[in-house]
């Protein structure tokens, strides 16, 4: 099936979904975003479970044997979409402060500050980096440090234009918005640390913004979702991503109509 297919099928999977009317039950939402905060920090390396993640937010209890940087990491997210939702319910513009903000809230934990021969910076407080970072052991450099205000600064301008009058865009071009958020912020790769975090807070935050239902990248489908953002930093194509975003939400859509229909 190809993207325009799977627009198809998600158009009217959203309007199946939106019948249901979950988000009258008190609970769905706030498991739903455990889900979230799980797999995102799943794809990170954390080893938390879905049930996890709810014993440690709502009862403050850890998980035996699992490192308390799991747990940390876990607890930084879910405050960081706190905060997303709320300024996506104000209808925040994006700038980069904003953008220092949710990864400052998403490492306020685990980062610690950085001494470079460019200076020094906190990755805990969402500072950019004054250093080069690499993709993976033979990947390419990200763009050079002095280019990380700039080009964040251009990203933010980008963003706010196509956001304008986004109630006259169709659905597809609303989430595309999301998709092409998070692969240009993770490609301009800011930070030294939670840049992957980061980007995805970013996506769902021009989701809850335009009142699009959140995509969930499942820690299983981890190596497709690199494999589509490398495919991207090294052609420029976006079109796998878009796909893989799709497929993503189509999938997530259909389980939980089929879910509830079946109850």
């Amino acid at each position: 099936m190809n993207t325009d297919d799977i627009w198809v099928s998600v158009e009217k999977l959203t309007k199946s979904y939106l019948a249901l009317n979950l988000h009258e039950d008190i609970d769905y939402d706030k498991f739903y975003l455990y889900s979230i905060v799980t797999h995102s920090t799943a794809i990170e390396g954390s080893t938390l479970t879905e049930k996890d993640t709810q014993m440690l937010l709502d009862y403050g209890i850890t998980a035996q044997g699992k490192p308390l940087l799991h747990h940390l990491m876990n607890k930084d997210l879910k405050t960081a979409y706190d905060y997303v939702i709320a300024m996506a319910k104000e209808k925040r513009p994006l700038t980069v402060d904003f953008l220092k903000k949710l990864n400052g809230l998403a490492m306020k934990s685990t980062g610690s500050e950085v001494s470079v021969m460019a200076g020094n910076f906190d990755s805990s407080k969402g500072d950019f980096r004054l250093c080069s970072v690499r993709a993976g052991i033979d990947g390419k450099s990200y763009i050079a440090y002095q280019k990380v205000p700039s080009r964040t600064e251009e990203l933010c301008v980008a963003l706010n234009e196509r956001l304008k009058d986004f109630e006259k865009k169709s659905l597809r071009q609303q989430y595309e918005i999301s998709f092409d958020a998070h692969l240009d912020l993770v490609t301009v790769h800011p930070w030294v640390d939670g840049n992957g975090r980061t980007s995805r807070l970013l996506m769902n935050f021009l989701q809850f913004y335009q009142g699009l239902v959140p995509i969930n990248i499942r820690k299983e489908h981890k190596g497709e979702y690199i494999e589509t953002i490398m495919k991207f930093q090294d052609t420029e194509d976006r079109k796998p991503f878009h796909l893989f975003m799709t497929t993503q939400l189509a999938c997530f859509l259909k389980a939980e109509v089929q879910s509830t229909q079946n109850h």
